[in-house]
């Protein structure tokens, strides 16, 4: 298992804060640095015949410790080489607190 953990990757946590003068707005704060095994593919989306959109979707497979046991797809992502991933589930690979897969898509870019 450990051989396959040859990437490292950033979790990101989405907090509120608000400014001097009370105005709140969230943000992306670091939470997280591990090694991660990924795994990607590339689906392609097609209607009627016309290939619409490419599908960017990854998957990480990393140890499990304390600070993976409680992430979420709704407040947490991850940066891998530059860009970021959007977290779509969270697989406890059975509540056997070895691994956990994070099930991703590439965020797009504005």
């Amino acid at each position: 298992m450990i051989g396959k953990l040859n990437e490292k990757i950033t979790l990101q946590q989405n907090t509120v804060s608000a400014d001097r003068f009370g105005n709140h707005k969230t943000e992306w704060e670091d939470y997280f640095t591990c090694r991660a095994y990924a795994n990607t593919y590339v689906k392609q989306e097609s209607e009627g015949g016309a290939v619409t959109e490419d599908e960017r979707s990854i998957t990480f497979e990393v140890r499990f410790c304390s600070e993976i046991a409680d992430i979420t797809s709704t407040n947490y992502r991850v940066l891998f080489h530059g860009d970021t991933y959007n977290i779509e589930a969270v697989d406890m690979m059975n509540w056997q607190r070895r691994t956990v897969r994070l099930k991703c898509r590439k965020e797009a870019r504005p």
